[in-house]
C-alpha cells in the first residue's frame, strides 16, 4: 500500500472512514487482492458487518475518461439489480488526498470461468445482465457505430505500435493489412439500430466469478462498460483473443453455437436476440483486432522502466499474440 503516495493517510482519514460507516479508532489491515494494467485491488474486512470487501485503486483509463473510478462505480449502479456485478459502497474521484480515483465495492467468492465445463452459467450470467433496463445511455458512453468504435480505437492503440522502434517491421504490416481488410468489412453492413444495455466490453474467463448452480455466479471488473449491442459481449466472450488470454483455450465452432443457444434460452424472451448470429460474424473478428492492437500498444508500453504496474504473465501473453504464428491465424481464419 505504501507505494501508492498517500494511500495509507487517506485509508485513516476521519472522513473515508465515516462514509464507510467505520470508527475512526478502528485498525484495519489491507491486503493486496490482485492488481491488473490500470488498476490494483486491496481486500479489508469490515469491522462492523464483517463483510469482505475491496478497495480498488484505479490509476489509468483506457477510455481517456477524467472521471473513470466515477464511472465505472456509476455502471455498478445501474446493474445493482441484476444480482450478477459487485455491490459498489463509495467512490472518490476527485484525486486531491490520493492522485488516483478509488473505490470501495464487495468482494465476491467464486473462481475463474472453466471454458469447457462451465459456458452455460456465463450465458447466464450475460442474459441476466443484459436484461437490466437502462433509460437512453443513462450516463454510458454510446458509440453510434460500436463496429467502427472499435476499429477506430484499434487504429489508435495501433499507432502507438507503428511509431516505436521497437516494433517488429513485419508485424506492423501484418496488423495494418488485417484492420483495413476489417474495415472493408464494416463499410458492407448498415449501422445497427436495435436493442442497447449496458454491457461490459471485457469478458475474460477471469472476470467471471463462478460457484456453479443457482445465481451465485458473477461478472465483475467493470472497467469499460458502455451503452451498446449486447452481442458486442458476445463476440468478445467468443473470439480466441479472449478465450486464449488466461486459458489457452480456443473455442470450436459447435461450442460457440451451443453457448448462443444457452444464452438465448437465458433471456426467455426478456429482449430481441434476433440477428445474433449475424452479428458475431462481424463482432468477432473486430474483437480480435481489438485485442492484437491493444497487445500491440501494451507491448510498447511495457517497454518503459517507470511504468506503476507491471504484469510479467500479461507481458508473456502478449508476446504470444505479437507472434508470427498467432498473427498467421488470427489472419487466415478471419480475414483472409
Amino acid at each position: 500500500m505504501d507505494r501508492i503516495k498517500g494511500l495509507r493517510e487517506y485509508v485513516e482519514s476521519e472522513d473515508y472512514k465515516e462514509r464507510l460507516s467505520i470508527l475512526h479508532s478502528e485498525e484495519i489491515e489491507y491486503r493486496l487482492l490482485a492488481q491488473g494494467e490500470y488498476n490494483i485491488n486491496y481486500e479489508f474486512v469490515h469491522p462492523v458487518s464483517k463483510k469482505r470487501l475491496i478497495l480498488r485503486v484505479n490509476t489509468g483509463s483506457q477510455m481517456h475518461l477524467e472521471n473513470q473510478i466515477e464511472y465505472e462505480y456509476h455502471a455498478l449502479k445501474l446493474l445493482e439489480d441484476s444480482g450478477r456485478t459487485p455491490r459498489a459502497v463509495y467512490a472518490d474521484g476527485s484525486k486531491e488526498k490520493v492522485e488516483y480515483g478509488i473505490m470501495v465495492m464487495e468482494f465476491l467468492e467464486g473462481h475463474a470461468l472453466d471454458y469447457r465445463r462451465e459456458m452455460e452459467y456465463a450465458a447466464q450470467c450475460l442474459a441476466d445482465i443484459h436484461s437490466i433496463s437502462v433509460t437512453g445511455s443513462d450516463g454510458l458512453i454510446m458509440p453510434n457505430n460500436p463496429l467502427q468504435a472499435i476499429i477506430d480505437e484499434c487504429n489508435e492503440m495501433a499507432e502507438i505500435y507503428y511509431r516505436s522502434p521497437l516494433g517488429d517491421t513485419q508485424k506492423k504490416r501484418t496488423i495494418e493489412r488485417m484492420l483495413k481488410i476489417g474495415q472493408r468489412m464494416l463499410n458492407e453492413v448498415s449501422e445497427y439500430r436495435g436493442y442497447r444495455c449496458c454491457i461490459n466490453t471485457e469478458l475474460n474467463s477471469g472476470n467471471f466469478l463462478i460457484n456453479g448452480e443457482g445465481k451465485d455466479n458473477y461478472l465483475v471488473d467493470w472497467e469499460k462498460p458502455l451503452y451498446g449491442d449486447p452481442v458486442q459481449d458476445l463476440g468478445h466472450f467468443l473470439a480466441p483473443t479472449t478465450t486464449f488470454w488466461k486459458t489457452d483455450v480456443i473455442l470450436e465452432q459447435e461450442e460457440m453455437n451451443r453457448f448462443i443457444r444457452q444464452y438465448k434460452e437465458s433471456v426467455s424472451g426478456r429482449f430481441d436476440v434476433q440477428g445474433i448470429e449475424e452479428r458475431l460474424k462481424l463482432f468477432i473478428p473486430i474483437t480480435c483486432l481489438r485485442g492484437l492492437t491493444w497487445c500491440a500498444m501494451a507491448w510498447v508500453q511495457y517497454q518503459d522502466p517507470n511504468r506503476l504496474i507491471r504484469n510479467e504473465e500479461t507481458f508473456r501473453k502478449m508476446e504470444s499474440y505479437l507472434s508470427y504464428e498467432f498473427l498467421e491465424n488470427i489472419e487466415a481464419s478471419f480475414f483472409d
